[in-house]
């Protein structure tokens, strides 16, 4: 997990940060100056998700200890995008680790899971990894 000092604060401070745009290698985030390419979203913030930290490559796809921060940081639900094209896999490994937790999990290619992760952020505590290309 990266420092404090890397995380980007929403006001509110257990609010899940909404996103305000998602496009091609860009994501848009409350609370955030600059755009991401990846990202993480969680109750109270936000981070770049870089994927070498956990060894997350399109296959085998979304590690567990990527789903784990999300859960450290208090989400109660989780939103995994696949990418624009549906390239990134997410293994049965993750998410029966998330169904052990009971844990509802989410899985959608990249813009409908923006529209689902904003409308859960709306009441729930949510988290989410983001992926904005292929």
């Amino acid at each position: 997990m990266q420092p404090a000092a890397n995380l980007s604060p929403v006001k509110k401070l257990h609010r899940s940060p909404r996103i305000r745009h998602v496009s091609w290698g860009r994501l848009e985030v409350e609370g955030r100056a600059e755009p991401y390419k990846d990202a993480k979203l969680f109750p109270g913030g936000s981070r770049e998700w870089n994927w070498r930290e956990t060894g997350t490559e399109h296959s085998p796809g979304i590690q567990r200890a990527d789903v784990e921060e999300l859960l450290d940081h208090n989400a109660r639900i989780v939103v995994l995008s696949r990418g624009m094209k549906e390239c990134l896999h997410v293994p049965r490994e993750t998410l029966d680790f998330l169904e052990e937790r009971k844990v509802p999990a989410h899985v959608l290619p990249t813009v409908e899971a923006v529209e689902l992760y904003n409308e859960l952020a709306e009441k729930e505590p949510v988290g989410g990894l983001f992926h904005t290309t292929c």
